[in-house]
């Protein structure tokens, strides 16, 4: 039987970091210290050791999101529960905003109209915000499919993809469209993922710039 520990909340958090120290050590498991902090805070939303080796990392990743993040860069997601887990007072003190617009009356009428999903017209709608963005997909492998037709097809290209949608219809050809581009991502390899892990990982970003990290 596993044995309760009394902790105080804020050192609950601490403590889990430790355990998934503790863990990766055991596993041999070392991360590159660049991706990190993400891999690990993610690891702690999903108690899933798995993504210390699926969360795949183009060149230079982290640098670039905290650049962009540091310069007042916005966050658009797939779905209103990845919105609502993102650290919105850490985004504002950046002069960031997070966006999500997939209840939004003019996408889903445009959607009907287009025969497309919320998340493609969503995607396009937020292609109109006139500074950079960050796309946090945690759900829709359509959405990550839009971002994907729309960089291909026009001059307009995402600075920056977190593809992370979690399910068995085209999430994994989805996903890998992204990593054939140019575009600057994070990408958890395989079907795994969610709005949760989504969150996870802007959270991580933005917690290593505004305040120390564990």
């Amino acid at each position: 039987m596993s044995k309760i520990i009394s902790l105080q909340p804020q050192e609950i958090e601490k403590k889990s970091f430790e355990i998934i120290d503790a863990e990766l050590l055991q596993r041999g498991i070392c991360l590159p210290p660049e991706e990190a902090l993400i891999t690990k805070r993610v690891i702690h939303t999903s108690a899933d050791f798995d993504y210390a080796k699926t969360l795949t990392y183009s060149p230079n990743a982290v640098s670039i999101a905290e650049r962009l993040l540091q310069n007042g860069a916005d966050i658009v997601t797939d779905t209103n529960m990845a919105l609502a887990g993102i650290n919105k007072k850490a985004l504002a003190s950046l002069g960031g905003e997070a966006h999500c617009f997939m209840a939004d009356e003019e996408v889903a009428l445009q959607a009907k109209q287009k025969n497309m999903t919320r998340a493609s017209v969503s995607m396009e709608k937020a292609s109109e915000i006139k500074k950079p963005v960050i796309f946090a997909i945690g759900n829709a492998p359509t959405a990550l499919i839009q971002l994907y037709e729309m960089a291909k097809e026009s001059t307009w290209k995402p600075h920056f993809i977190i593809g992370v949608p979690v399910g068995f219809v085209n999430v994994e050809a989805a996903k890998e469209l992204i990593m054939e581009t140019d575009i600057p991502y994070i990408i958890n390899a395989g079907r795994k993922g969610g709005s949760n892990v989504a969150a996870a990982i802007c959270n991580a970003l933005l917690y290593a710039l505004t305040r120390k990290e564990l």
